[in-house]
Formats: structure tokens, C-alpha cells, sequence
């Protein structure tokens, strides 16, 4: 499994809730360019106890985190992304996981090639 460089303060959560936002019916995503950490991307997974009790919570952030490394080399460098889980995170297909991620990443412009910035 690849490396991932996770967000864990509170204060870069916060930092991200307040820019622009992109919702979808599986997922809530939340990005913003980060000067201060170089290059690479760091992400942030959010799962309330609305979804369901742990193993639901726990199923929706592994299937994130895969959503994110499978895509990963498509986002541009320097991003910081919090990642909300929608009740639907659950039992979607990964297919429409994905889909909902690479769309709203593509509307906040934090995918390569696109003309849009954070």
C-alpha cells in the first residue's frame, strides 16, 4: 500500500471547510492549494455517526482512501483534500465512487490539464 500523508489537524480541517466545496450524491470534497507543504497531496477522510455504527464508518473511509490512491497521479501537486462520506459512501458501487470523486475534483480544479485553479 502507498503512502498516504494524511491531514490531522484540526485547524487544516477548518482551514479547508472554508473554501469552495463540491457535493455529490456519495461524497462531499473540499480541496485548496497548500503553499506551505510543497509539493504532494495530503488528505483528510470524514465519516459522521450519521453514516452507521463503526464497521459502517470504517468500510466508508477504506473505500475513500482507495478511491484517493487509485486516482491520485490524475490530482495536481500541492493540494490538500478533505474527503466528507455521504450515507451512500457505504453501498455505492466503487464505480460511482470514482466517478463522483474525478467530477468533483474536476469542478473544484485540482485535476491535471484542467484550467481552473484552487
Amino acid at each position: 500500500m502507498k503512502n498516504i500523508v494524511s491531514l490531522k489537524q484540526n485547524s487544516d480541517f477548518r482551514r479547508l471547510y472554508k473554501k469552495k466545496s463540491c457535493a455529490r450524491p456519495t461524497l462531499v470534497l473540499y480541496a485548496r492549494h497548500n503553499s506551505a507543504n510543497g509539493s504532494g497531496r495530503r488528505i483528510g477522510i470524514t465519516v459522521s455517526r450519521k453514516i452507521g455504527k463503526a464497521n459502517v464508518r470504517n468500510r466508508a473511509k477504506r473505500r475513500l482512501r482507495e478511491v484517493f490512491l487509485a486516482n491520485q497521479s490524475r490530482l495536481a501537486e500541492g493540494t490538500d483534500i478533505v474527503i466528507v462520506a455521504r450515507f451512500k459512501t457505504a453501498q455505492a458501487p466503487f464505480e460511482l465512487l470514482v466517478k463522483d470523486f474525478l467530477k468533483a475534483a474536476e469542478e473544484l480544479g485540482i485535476l491535471k490539464n484542467t484550467d481552473k485553479t484552487v
